[in-house]
């Protein structure tokens, strides 16, 4: 997944003149964000769930699309859009969900919007994605409401990439399933 028209593209950008890393610094970043608690906890549960997470398993890419990482049977982080530790964290952390509702779903199906909707709210809502301060740093301010709204908006982006879902399908698939997957805060006890 180095553009974002696959179907399960994942972390979307808030770009603002960023340059990025060179493919060796963002994989040192990456490395270091295994070191992030959330981000550990993500690979044990992965594994405790048989499916292995390997050395190649996220690694650095440079990207034509608009996102900042990706899922497709392995993570590919961003670097020509990444500059920082926290971003990596981030999309790690975003992508670490993904994979893992594969790994305990067995049977998502990417083409499925309702299935994509609910990894990406899930993803949305477990990773921190938006937290008040990321979403004020964005230029989004709103005291009440903040984070269901953002998750929302966040969640239309990468169905609106997605092939197999119109617009309209986006819409109401994530509307269809938006209780049952905001609720789901699988493998963590609440929301992190």
């Amino acid at each position: 997944m180095e553009d974002a028209a696959s179907p399960n593209s994942g972390s979307d950008l808030n770009l603002g003149g960023n340059r990025g890393r060179s493919i060796e610094e963002c994989q040192d970043m990456i490395q270091r964000s295994f070191r992030n608690p959330i981000v550990k906890f993500l690979m044990e549960q992965m594994e405790k769930s048989g499916c292995r997470v390997g050395d190649n398993f996220v690694k650095a890419v440079v990207c034509t699309g608009l996102v900042a990482g990706g899922y497709t049977k392995g993570i590919t982080v961003c670097s020509n859009y990444l500059t920082i530790q926290d971003e990596v964290n981030q999309v790690v952390i975003h992508e670490l969900i993904h994979a893992y509702d594969e790994c305990r779903a067995k049977n998502l199906d990417w083409t499925n919007c309702a299935h994509h909707a609910c990894s990406e709210i899930r993803a949305g809502h477990l990773s921190g994605d938006c937290h008040f301060k990321r979403e004020l740093l964005r230029g989004f301010i709103k005291l009440r409401g903040h984070e269901q709204e953002c998750i929302k908006r966040r969640v239309l982006k990468p169905l609106h990439g997605n092939p197999y879902c119109s617009e309209v399908a986006a819409k109401d698939a994530m509307e269809a399933v938006w209780d049952t997957c905001y609720n789901d805060t699988k493998p963590f006890d609440r929301a992190p």
